[in-house]
């Protein structure tokens, strides 16, 4: 008798084991979305309000990317998680992120959007560029910290491979740069589209769109479309050069976004003011000889021609 319970207790003891360490991974998300909403709160009436802002978003968007991350490497054979559920993970961080972040993005690709449509000027555009790259350092060392505290059996084998990690680089540097690059103006077409409507239909489409072009991405660049945070995820990992990352994780997006804004718009305002693929044609068309010219022209009934 004693046999036959000997393996159910086993898949019992395993999955409390694989629920355990769901529930840590969540608990760290909750606590890093928590801290940064009151940080937002104390910092709002501050002044470099573009610098907090995007700190801040790029340090929730990072620091919870990167356990997301751990989920998809290390879930299926050392917490026993699918795709699926690193994924939904994924997706949900997202939903939150786009929902608390309060305009922020934490993205340098969205940001330098703003800058090319005049929506906002050079000195915010510089501010949120350095929040954006000081948050995702600062997130990528407190994620490390986190990890090295080996609190599940993911962040064990996790840290243990910290020194010699795999890029997310699995491609030609020029295919990963046409990869990241289509992706961003696939991306950035439909963010244009979207970001006047209402949070409550943006958040949740620019949240599943991103989540489908990681998936989509996921055997190439793993489609991060945002500079920050793959300098973040990879550029410390070996395999390839700064200059090769440089090329494909931010020109690769930002010749994305470019391409996206031009054919949106039709120009980029920043640039050149004169429209390339739109006409700018009147809505309204006077009547032809109902103008002012055309009363003036109009004979009295009876009156004789060149009287």
């Amino acid at each position: 008798m004693p046999l036959t319970g000997t393996a159910p207790q086993k898949v019992q003891k395993v999955q409390k084991g694989n629920m355990s360490g769901l529930n840590v991974s969540l608990g760290y998300a909750l606590a890093v979305v928590a801290l940064s909403v009151t940080s937002r709160l104390l910092t709002r009436r501050l002044p470099l309000r573009s610098f907090s802002a995007e700190f801040l978003a790029a340090l929730a968007l990072v620091a919870c990317w990167m356990e997301v991350q751990t989920l998809m490497e290390m879930g299926q054979w050392a917490g026993g998680f699918g795709p699926d559920v690193a994924f939904t993970l994924l997706f949900l961080t997202l939903v939150v992120h786009g929902a608390v972040s309060q305009g922020a993005t934490g993205n340098p690709a969205v940001t330098a959007t703003d800058f090319l449509t005049r929506d906002c000027t050079a000195s915010s555009a510089l501010l949120g560029f350095a929040g954006q790259f000081l948050g995702a350092f600062l997130a990528h060392h407190l994620t490390s910290y986190y990890w090295s505290l080996e609190l599940t059996d993911m962040h064990m084998i996790r840290n243990m491979m910290s020194q010699e990690c795999s890029p997310a680089l699995r491609s030609s540097v020029l295919q990963g740069a046409l990869t990241e690059g289509a992706c961003a103006l696939s991306f950035h077409l439909l963010y244009a589209s979207l970001r006047h409507r209402t949070a409550l239909l943006r958040v949740p489409l620019v949240a599943a769109v991103l989540t489908f072009l990681n998936y989509a991405a996921r055997g190439y660049t793993s489609g991060f479309l945002n500079p920050s945070l793959a300098y973040a995820l990879t550029f410390h990992c070996p395999g390839f050069t700064l200059v090769e990352y440089m090329t494909v994780y931010w020109f690769g997006p930002l010749a994305g976004m470019t391409l996206a804004a031009f054919l949106n718009l039709g120009h980029i305002p920043r640039l050149f003011a004169r429209n390339l693929l739109y006409s700018q044609k009147t809505r309204f068309r006077v009547p032809k000889g109902k103008g002012p010219q055309g009363q003036a022209e109009t004979k009295a009934p009876g009156e004789k021609k060149g009287a």
